[in-house]
């Protein structure tokens, strides 16, 4: 009896701990979701607006600092997508580290719903653009485009909704967004790395080798995994793979105190270190980064471009690919016993949150650069894909939730 009593109470300490940290990630990622959805507006506007477009166009090309690749020289576009989103991935990196190690994804029985989930919801959007653009093989190269949902901005409609959404159905997505992360920076380190430096790759293998031995010695002090984590930026910049898998690779090596059913431990140097993050990622670089790759000139363009093979086939796969895999994986796993749904919520709801998964702005725009490096034309189409699909799955997604009826009892 005094067991059963103990187990409970440390039943609801864990739940409030959770509750609480869950309300705190979801009020900085929910307005830092709504001054994304401002930035990107204002980006649009701006590169459509004469005098003012070739200004902001100008802006993004211009070239600045040290150029650190013969023939490459870093233009503020290319810091901010190589530079600064290094920093946004550091932080995907330590949320990734801290929810499989002292959170919410710690056991198996908890990451079984949300990792099918976020498999099927990159599976399905894949197919579906392969589908569309089979007869243009120059294309196929941007399948990975509709395959990542951007948190930030699926959280920030969460946010307009209120108690409307049952916090469980929230944990959800957002615990699917940070698997969906995952599969999204193996991508990029896998499918979008054409030529490889192996000597620069050797140099952040020793960098990186140096923060795992510093983790296990016991080093809690934040400087040298900051220094090393800038030189393996660097080292990872020169060897070809994408400069941004630095980021994720250093949080890894990050120390974390683990503190469970107790708030986060102060001592803990990943705990920190997010904290210290996350308002800058939230409301500085992702805006900025929306604002620097949003902007796409309407100016000559028809209506019907929507409808051309790369928007539609990027469009497609983030509206009907996510609803599709997602849902689909949540009616397989509750009608097969693999995994118990969220609970306290409706299958309306949980359709509603399926549609919020296909805003991939932020990470679908960053594939789409990868995918089609130096071509204008094709990136443009790639933003109008991803404008148009993230609209409409937010849109879609807000109506079902606000209109769909709370489960009874």
């Amino acid at each position: 009896m005094q067991c059963d009593q103990g187990n409970k109470t440390r039943w609801v300490v864990e739940e409030t701990r959770a509750g609480s940290a869950l309300r705190t990630f979801m009020s900085s990622e929910a307005s830092g979701g709504i001054v994304l959805i401002l930035a990107s507006v204002a980006a649009m506007v701006v590169a459509n607006v004469p005098g003012l477009s070739e200004s902001y166009f100008h802006f993004l090309h211009f070239e600045t600092g040290p150029t650190f690749k013969p023939g490459h020289p870093m233009s503020v576009h290319l810091w901010i997508n190589d530079g600064l989103m290094a920093i946004f991935f550091f932080l995907v990196g330590l949320e990734i580290k801290r929810e499989f190690v002292d959170g919410r994804l710690a056991t198996w029985e908890r990451r079984r719903l949300p990792a099918i989930a976020a498999a099927a919801g990159m599976l399905v959007p894949a197919i579906i653009y392969l589908a569309i653009t089979y007869q243009r093989p120059e294309l196929q190269s941007g399948w990975a485009i509709p395959a990542a949902t951007d948190i930030a901005f699926a959280i920030g409609v969460l946010a307009l909704l209120g108690s409307r959404v049952p916090a469980s159905m929230k944990l959800f997505l957002t615990t699917v967004a940070i698997v969906d992360d995952m599969g999204a920076v193996a991508i990029i380190a896998l499918a979008y790395t054409d030529h490889l430096s192996t000597f620069a790759l050797f140099l952040a293998m020793i960098v990186l080798g140096t923060m795992y031995v510093l983790n296990k010695s016991g080093v809690k002090r934040l400087s040298p995994y900051v220094v090393l984590a800038v030189l393996l930026w660097y080292f990872v910049f020169l060897s070809g793979v994408h400069a941004t898998i630095a980021g994720v690779l250093a949080a890894l090596m990050v120390p974390i105190t683990k503190s469970p059913g107790a708030p986060d431990s102060e001592e803990s140097p990943l705990h920190k270190l997010e904290h210290r993050l996350e308002y800058w990622v939230a409301f500085l670089i992702v805006p900025l980064f929306g604002f620097a790759n949003a902007g796409v000139s309407f100016e000559g363009l028809s209506p019907m471009i929507l409808f051309d093979t790369l928007p539609l086939a990027v469009a497609a796969g983030l509206f009907f690919g996510k609803q599709v895999g997602i849902l689909g994986i949540i009616w397989l796993a509750a009608k097969t016993g693999f995994a118990q749904t969220p609970g306290g919520s409706t299958w309306a709801q949980a359709y509603g949150v399926s549609l919020l998964a296909g805003i991939g702005f932020t990470m679908s725009l960053f594939i789409g650069g990868l995918a089609f490096p130096g071509n204008e034309l094709l990136i443009d189409e790639v933003k109008i894909g991803v404008l148009s699909g993230s609209v409409l799955s937010a849109l879609a997604g807000y109506l079902v939730l606000r209109f769909a009826p709370p489960k009874r009892g």
